[in-house]
C-alpha cells in the first residue's frame, strides 16, 4: 500500500525536526501537508500519492533543464561508474572551472565547494583576509546561506548593526555585520561614510529570489559600484539562484549591458553549475583568489568540494544552456507565463505584479513591485496562500511562500505554461 503525503509527514516528523531537512518544505508559511515527491521527469513532479505537478520550483533553481535530462543522466552515470568521490584532483574539475570563467569573465579564478552557504561563507572569509578589514555589509531580505554571520536583520536607524535572526548566533558573532535596507541610496551613502575604512565587502543578490523577486535599481547598483571601488571594499555578488538562471552570463551580465564597465569583485555560484548535485562555487579575481590556501593565508577546504560525479552533472549542464537559441527560448517562456498571469489577474480583477528575468520571476499580490524587504512583507499573503493552494490543487506546484521567486525550465511546454495560466485564471477568481 503506498503511504499518503500526510503518513509520510507524520511519520517524518517523529525522525526529522519539523518532519523537514530544510525548513521552507515544511509549509508552515502557507499551511497544509507538504508533498513528498517520489520522482521527477521533465517539467514535471510526483507525489507519494502518484499526483502530477507543474513544476515551478525545479529544485530551487538547479533544473534549468528540466528533471532527468538526457545528456545530464548519461553524464552523471558514466562518472558513477568511475568512482564517487576520490579526496583528490581530477580533470573533470579543471573542466568546470574553464567553463564557468569562460561565461564569467569578471573571474580570473574559481573555488569549488558544495553549497552556496559554504561558498558565500568562504567568500566573506576571503574578502576579510584579503582586505584586511572586519566588517561586512548586506541587505536586509537577501539570503545568503545559513552561516553565522550573514543571519541577521537591520534594526533601527540607518546603517545599523545587525542583530541575530536565528537562537545559537552570539552577537558577537554578528557585531561587524551591517544590515541596510535593499535600493536604499542614502543608506548605502551613510553606511559607506561611517564605516568605510573597516569595511571588507558589500555583499548582495543582485535579483533577490528570497523575498520573491525584487531587483536592485541600476542607480543603486551603479552608485553601490562607485562606492565600493572608490574606498578598496569589495563587492561581492552572491549568484547562487541568478547564476546561469537570468542569463548565460548570469545577472552580473544583465547589469553590465545598462551600466559600462560592471562588474563585481567576487562572485558566488550554485544552483545551476551543479544541475542538481550538491555543488557550488566563489571566484573572482587572481590576486584576490591566491589570497586561499594553499597559496595564501585564508583557509579553506572540503572533503567532496569537486566531486566527480556533481561536476559531471554540472558541465554537462552548462554545455546544454549554452547551446544556440537556448535563453531565447527560456525567457521568452517565462514572460509568458507571467503576461499570462498578469492577464489572468486583470480579468478577475484582482491586483498583482510580475518581474522576470531569463528563467526566473516572481509575482505579488500588491498594486506595484515591491522595492524593499519591508514593501514584501506588506503584500496580500493571506491571497497568496488561498492562491498557492488553489494552483496546488489543480496541479501546479509553486513556491510554498511568498518570499520564493519561481522557476522556469527548458522542459515546459506551451501546452505547460498554459495549462499552469489557465489555473491561474480559475484560482485568481477564487481568490478575491
Amino acid at each position: 500500500m503506498t503511504s499518503t503525503n500526510a503518513q509520510l509527514f507524520e511519520r517524518a516528523q517523529r525522525v526529522i525536526p519539523g518532519g523537514v531537512n530544510s525548513p521552507v518544505r515544511a509549509f508552515r508559511a502557507v499551511g497544509g501537508t507538504p508533498r513528498f515527491i517520489a520522482r521527477a521527469q521533465g517539467p514535471y513532479i510526483f507525489d507519494a500519492e502518484g499526483t502530477r505537478y507543474i513544476d515551478y520550483i525545479g529544485s530551487w533553481g538547479p533544473m534549468i533543464l528540466g528533471h532527468g535530462h538526457p545528456a545530464v543522466l548519461e553524464a552523471v552515470q558514466k562518472a558513477a561508474l568511475d568512482g564517487f568521490s576520490f579526496g583528490a584532483p581530477t580533470e573533470r574539475e579543471i573542466e568546470l572551472a574553464e567553463e564557468i570563467l569562460k561565461l564569467v569573465p569578471s573571474m580570473d579564478q574559481v573555488r569549488l565547494v558544495s553549497s552556496g552557504t559554504e561558498a558565500a561563507m568562504s567568500a566573506l572569509r576571503l574578502a576579510r583576509g584579503a582586505t584586511g578589514r572586519n566588517k561586512i555589509v548586506k541587505f536586509e531580505g537577501c539570503y545568503h546561506g545559513h552561516a553565522d554571520a550573514l543571519l541577521v536583520k537591520a534594526g533601527s536607524g540607518l546603517a545599523t548593526f545587525g542583530n541575530p535572526t536565528s537562537a545559537g548566533v552570539p552577537e558577537d558573532v554578528v557585531k561587524h555585520t551591517v544590515v541596510l535596507e535593499y535600493n536604499h541610496l542614502g543608506q548605502l551613502e551613510e553606511a559607506f561614510a561611517l564605516h568605510a575604512a573597516d569595511m571588507a565587502c558589500v555583499m548582495i543578490e543582485p535579483i533577490c529570489g528570497n523575498m520573491n523577486f525584487v531587483r536592485a535599481s541600476v542607480p543603486f547598483m551603479s552608485r553601490l559600484r562607485e562606492l565600493c571601488t572608490q574606498h578598496g571594499v569589495l563587492l561581492v555578488f552572491d549568484e547562487v539562484m541568478t547564476g546561469f538562471r537570468v542569463a548565460l552570463g548570469g545577472a552580473q551580465s544583465v547589469y553590465a549591458k545598462l551600466i559600462p564597465g560592471f562588474a563585481p569583485d567576487v562572485s558566488v555560484f550554485g544552483k545551476v553549475i551543479g544541475g542538481g548535485m550538491p555543488l557550488a562555487a566563489f571566484g573572482g579575481r587572481r590576486a584576490v583568489m591566491e589570497q586561499l590556501a594553499p597559496l595564501g593565508p585564508v583557509y579553506q577546504a572540503g572533503t567532496l568540494s569537486g566531486n566527480p560525479v556533481a561536476t559531471a552533472c554540472g558541465l554537462a549542464t552548462l554545455r546544454e544552456i549554452q547551446k544556440p537559441g537556448f535563453f531565447e527560448a527560456l525567457t521568452a517562456s517565462t514572460r509568458q507565463l507571467v503576461e499570462g498571469f498578469d492577464a489572468a489577474a486583470r480579468e478577475a480583477g484582482v491586483p498583482m505584479v510580475t518581474d522576470s528575468e531569463g528563467g526566473m520571476f516572481g509575482f505579488f499580490f500588491a498594486s506595484q513591485l515591491p522595492q524593499q524587504y519591508t514593501q514584501v512583507l506588506a503584500t496580500d499573503k493571506a491571497r497568496f496562500n488561498h492562491f498557492f493552494h488553489a494552483m496546488l490543487d489543480r496541479g501546479v506546484y509553486l513556491a510554498p511562500a511568498l518570499y520564493e521567486a519561481g522557476f522556469v525550465s527548458a522542459a515546459h511546454r506551451p501546452d505547460d505554461l498554459a495549462a499552469t495560466i489557465e489555473a491561474a485564471r480559475q484560482s485568481l477568481k477564487l481568490a478575491l
